[in-house]
């Protein structure tokens, strides 16, 4: 059997070795906890439930496979465009800067992987980890509808392992929360997938207001 060696890629694409710095933001999670929004394991899974279905599929998803069409078209103002629209949908400083941090920092590495295209993104203020993550999936031959899913279960596995730490919950507890919440990713593709471009955007107010919060949080495990 011949080895897929775009499937090899998609696995370095998510994997928490990355160097691009997701694991030092908890998303609003860690004022959550504070707050006692989240003490155990339901409230964990509601909470990304949540997240997952209102903000990440009708935004970062949606807006990811109209960055995944762009590249594959090599339409830079399409690929301008969509990154400024979504950049543009993120509700706290806090959000903002983890998009724009880790799209830049993902450019210095697909820069390093010989791919020139992430070039004028370096220090770009519209960068975005969809942006460059859409780029990557593009040179290494991911389609559109596994681009998607990969996305979605890296800023899942994120989550819970922030959880892990915040909450805390046991290793166990966070495998069957990422076991259960894996379950929904499918559909989440799919929807994602379907919406017009007049339907894009969504919101988790629970996770706007925590994350707007946590700015000022006075002892912090996670950036801001």
């Amino acid at each position: 059997m011949a080895t897929n060696i775009a499937l090899i890629r998609l696995l370095q694409l998510v994997s928490p070795a990355l160097p691009i710095g997701m694991y030092s933001y908890s998303q609003g999670m860690e004022r959550a906890v504070d707050d006692k929004w989240l003490v155990n394991e339901q409230d964990c899974y509601e909470w990304l439930s949540g997240i997952l279905h209102y903000a990440q599929t009708p935004t970062d998803a949606a807006y990811l496979s109209r960055l995944h069409a762009a590249w594959s078209q090599r339409d830079s103002a399409a690929v301008q465009y969509w990154s400024s629209e979504l950049i543009a949908c993120r509700e706290s400083q806090e959000l903002r800067d983890e998009d724009r941090q880790t799209g830049q920092a993902l450019a210095r590495l697909l820069v390093n992987l010989e791919m020139p295209e992430a070039q004028p993104w370096l220090r770009h203020p519209d960068a975005t980890l969809a942006g460059l993550f859409s780029l990557a999936a593009v040179k290494w031959g991911l389609n559109c509808q596994d681009t998607l899913s990969a996305y979605l279960w890296g800023w899942l596995e994120n989550q819970v392992l922030s959880a892990v730490k915040l909450v805390p919950l046991g290793q166990v507890a966070g495998q069957q929360l990422l076991y259960r919440l894996a379950t929904e990713i499918p559909a989440s593709v799919e929807q994602a997938l379907a919406l017009s471009d007049q339907n894009l955007g969504g919101s988790a107010w629970g996770q706007v207001v925590a994350s707007g919060r946590h700015e000022m949080q006075y002892s912090r495990l996670f950036r801001s």
